[in-house]
């Protein structure tokens, strides 16, 4: 017995601190920024972008509340601002309630405001990729493609959700759909080179293993499928819709995934075991 305690506690395993309550604040605010910041690139074009960024906001506030949901005393996370020069989650909490009020000035007073309002989105998407990454005790977390991966995937879901939401206020236009089309590219070849990176860096085989388990479904209903249906909507509009739906929620699924299924520790890994009088 004592030696299957002291092999659990060498071995790589996943991690218990973060479940299904961090993965929906990644979740929420990914595609929540994603959507006010393509939100205000159509406002040029004559979109009233506000009912879209309004929902931007409340998906990032829910994720944001998902992860406070977490804290076993949830008013000591206030201690989470005193570290902003070193901690990307301490820039993570300046950076929203930021976000709230200028988004809350534009929605009443200022629409020429869109635009920090989608700076600050941008900024708080970055932020997040950066908490991932930051993260040195996880190998699936900590590999610098980690964090790209995460921003073009908050990008897609919130383009993804954005032609979900377009017919609700106006009429859907093909632009939106080559967007799209161009983003699940991007987030197909970061999600390759992120599985080649963690090969490359020998990360754990649990990690790698649960990965490779969902990439044909992650290829094929987040990829594959909607850049079809995109191309159909040319002859057959309303078939954007649900490409968006696949786009945003097969990221979705694969963040919640990352954070709570193959985020494996470390452990520790002997090249040879040691004998006495030997180097």
């Amino acid at each position: 017995m004592k030696t299957m305690t002291f092999n659990s506690r060498i071995s790589s395993r996943v991690q218990r601190n973060w479940d299904w309550r961090a993965a929906g604040n990644f979740i929420g605010g990914g595609v929540g920024s994603g959507l006010i910041l393509w939100s205000a690139l159509m406002s040029p074009l004559g979109y009233d972008s506000l009912p879209m960024m309004l929902i931007g906001l409340a998906l990032v506030g829910t994720g944001l509340f998902c992860v406070w949901l977490e804290i076993g005393r949830p008013w000591r996370a206030l201690n989470v601002f005193k570290h902003f020069s070193t901690s990307w989650m301490s820039r993570e909490a300046w950076v929203a309630p930021l976000l709230f009020i200028v988004g809350a000035i534009t929605w009443f007073f200022e629409p020429l405001l869109v635009w920090p309002t989608a700076l600050l989105a941008l900024l708080f998407l970055y932020s997040q990729s950066r908490i991932l990454q930051a993260d040195k005790g996880i190998p699936a977390w900590r590999h610098p493609r980690c964090a790209q991966l995460v921003v073009i995937t908050g990008l897609t879901e919130g383009c993804g959700l954005l032609l979900l939401l377009l017919p609700l206020v106006d009429e859907s236009q093909p632009w939106s759909w080559v967007v799209l089309f161009v983003l699940l590219g991007l987030r197909l070849v970061a999600w390759q080179r992120y599985r080649d990176g963690l090969t490359q860096a020998c990360a754990p085989l649990g990690s790698q293993k649960c990965l490779e388990s969902i990439h044909k479904k992650f290829l094929l209903i987040g990829h594959l499928l909607p850049a079809l249906l995109l191309l159909v909507a040319l002859l057959i509009p309303p078939v954007a819709i649900v490409a968006g739906i696949l786009a945003t929620v097969s990221g979705a699924w694969m963040k919640y995934i990352l954070i709570c299924k193959a985020a494996f520790n470390q452990g520790f890994d002997l090249q040879h075991l040691p004998v006495r009088g030997q180097p």
